[in-house]
């Protein structure tokens, strides 16, 4: 019976169907050495906080399949794991309704200074003055960076509250144009004309610090910058810098540099900033629909199938 390697939470029911056709073994979360007391894995489901590196890699020589329960991929070596012929897929579409409604929240949020105005009650401020006036969402401007799955369900949600929708990929998809929900922009236009900036963009060696202070000085002093993609796509300290100095007016932020965020983080004493611990995905629907498909495509992999989800099936098989 072949070993498989699970280092992220999955239901039980899912669990004992793995476990009638395979060897399951639970690796933690991070592992990065010292396979042998775990044996063999012909495959492993994982999640973004397990790095699957060439070092890994050249430990593991009988693994074939990694099923890497999210959808963003950067803890695995990609390029490595091709060439060691070892098939791996993600779980993108299935969260995409969760993570624009959750960045549709903390637009509202930001807008309309939810969170502060709760602050504002719980610590007895109301009892000694009224709050300041928050501003209206409707007919304001958001810039998605990045639209694909996500920026694309985005653009449908805020579509009913009078928000224009400007976008910015490396080149304009006709599609979305032509369908009037967004409307693609130059880098710096959209930086300039936006009210929010959501960011919804992979972390690769292209994105890994791109957001910085240069292009925080192109906002609107009154602009909001909410991250929904990988922490280290923006230069904290540069985020820090321009929460600070007023160069925009706040944040909403999902996902960091370092996570769990330590209490000692400056974000965490800041105002002017609403925090997140990486929700996007975190509802009990979207995360049964994640493992699920996360199975299913280590099942298929591991049968020598075509997974429903593959990163690097094409490479592999050739198509």
């Amino acid at each position: 019976m072949e070993t498989v390697f699970i280092s992220s939470s999955i239901p039980e029911d899912l669990r004992e169907r793995l476990a009638r056709s395979y060897r399951v073994v639970d690796v933690p979360e991070g592992t990065s050495s010292g396979f042998e007391q775990y044996g063999e894995p012909a495959g492993w489901f994982m999640d973004g906080g397990t790095p699957v590196d060439a070092a890994v890699i050249a430990q593991l020589p009988s693994l074939r399949v990694v099923s890497n329960h999210g959808v963003g991929y950067d803890s695995v070596d990609l390029p490595a794991a091709t060439s060691a012929q070892i098939l791996v897929s993600n779980t993108p579409s299935v969260l995409d309704n969760a993570v624009a409604e959750l960045t549709l929240g903390l637009i509202l949020a930001l807008g309309r200074r939810i969170v502060a105005s709760d602050r504002y009650v719980r610590d007895g401020s109301w009892e000694r003055e009224w709050p300041a006036l928050s501003h209206d969402v409707h007919g304001t401007t958001l810039g998605v960076v990045g639209m694909g799955r996500i920026g694309r369900r985005l653009a449908e949600l805020v579509a009913p509250l009078g928000i224009t929708v400007l976008y910015h990929n490396r080149s304009p998809r006709p599609e979305i144009d032509e369908s009037g929900l967004a409307e693609w922009a130059e880098w710096e236009d959209m930086l300039a004309r936006a009210d929010f900036v959501s960011l919804h963009t992979p972390l690769t060696q292209r994105t890994r610090g791109f957001f910085a202070a240069e292009d925080f000085a192109l906002m609107k002093p009154s602009a909001y910058l909410i991250n929904m993609a990988r922490g280290a796509v923006v230069r904290t300290p540069d985020l820090v810098a321009a929460l600070r100095d007023g160069t925009i007016a706040g944040a909403a932020l999902d996902v960091f540099d370092e996570e769990p965020l330590p209490a000692s983080s400056p974000l965490c004493g800041m105002e002017n900033v609403i925090l997140q611990p990486h929700n996007g995905s975190a509802t009990e629907e979207t995360r049964r629909a994640m493992v699920e498909l996360g199975v299913r495509n280590l099942e298929r992999g591991l049968r020598g199938e075509r997974p429903e989800t593959p990163l690097n099936w094409d490479d592999i098989y050739g198509g």
